[in-house]
């Protein structure tokens, strides 16, 4: 049973940093691409990052220029790190991976984590 668990969410100022990490587990080969979604209050899921097996980065351009998506040699830990964050940051952050190059392209994520928390405030 594939698991994902995100941590390394909370509460920093405008400008600030935090790191995430997204632990993967339950499965022998690690996941073809894996990314970051987020969530905020009253607005529509939207995708972050990717990073594909060749661990080659893509960002939305809100976030460009400013986070940074990476693996460590597993492949099955993943993290954000976040730098010069923006009230507009705040949201519900999420985890997700998928093992074929298809659905990693297309954005569409077999699984999915429980989500960690960040509120950037002014």
């Amino acid at each position: 049973q594939v698991q994902l668990v995100e941590s390394g969410g909370g509460s920093v100022q405008a400008g600030g940093s935090l790191r995430l990490s997204c632990a993967a587990s339950g499965t022998t080969y690690s996941p073809y691409c894996m990314a970051w979604f987020r969530q905020a209050t009253g607005k529509e899921r939207e995708w972050v990052a990717r990073i594909d097996n060749n661990r080659r980065p893509n960002y939305a351009d809100s976030v460009k220029g400013r986070f940074t998506i990476s693996q460590d040699n597993s492949k099955k830990n993943l993290y954000l790190q976040m730098n010069s964050l923006e009230s507009e940051d705040t949201a519900m952050y999420y985890c997700a991976a998928t093992w074929t190059t298809v659905n990693c392209w297309n954005s569409v994520f077999d699984y999915w984590g429980q989500g960690t928390q960040v509120t950037v405030s002014s």
